[in-house]
């Protein structure tokens, strides 16, 4: 076998998926730094990565703003798996869920998965807001504008055309 076949072999199974991890408390650069080299280590590579969002709370809106960015993995893991990893390395950075909505040290959520439709207790992919949370949205569109939502059959960059949240994102410097 000549070395590119090993490689299309080696890489058929792998899956992509784009992450969306935020904080709002403590130092949130850092937990978003965390979260990236736990999602490197134990979930798979990070292909591209956006830039750092500052967001205005979403949901409840007396809270700290929001530190947000977007990341394209390449992953072996199923979605399952990779949503179980997930909530692992929320929890190694600290999180801990007292309220819906409410501050956290860190967040991770799944936007989206190659173009699968999963609808368990523990995980929903697409993510079933996507469409309507600039704070996803607008890092997602940085590095991957023209990804397809597969339920709404728009991409990216659509969506966040269309988006109807109207909360202030910025890049964060």
């Amino acid at each position: 076998m000549v070395k590119t076949e090993i490689k299309d072999i080696c890489t058929a199974n792998m899956n992509t998926a784009f992450l969306l991890t935020g904080g709002n408390m403590g130092n949130r650069a850092a937990n978003l730094e965390k979260a990236r080299e736990i999602i490197s280590a134990e979930c798979g590579s990070i292909i591209s990565a956006s830039s750092l969002y500052e967001t205005a709370a979403w949901g409840k809106t007396d809270q700290p703003s929001f530190l947000n960015q977007a990341l394209k993995i390449s992953t072996s893991l199923t979605a399952l798996q990779l949503i179980r990893r997930v909530l692992k390395a929320e929890k190694k950075i600290g999180r801990i869920r007292k309220e819906k909505f409410g501050p956290r040290i860190i967040d991770i959520d799944i936007l989206l998965f190659n173009d699968e439709v999963h609808n368990f207790s523990l995980l929903k992919v697409p993510h079933p807001e996507l469409q309507n949370r600039r704070f996803a949205l607008l890092p997602l569109a940085e590095i991957a504008p023209g990804a397809i939502h597969p339920l709404l059959k728009k991409n990216i960059e659509e969506l966040l055309n269309e988006c109807p949240d109207t909360l202030p994102a910025k890049k964060y410097s």
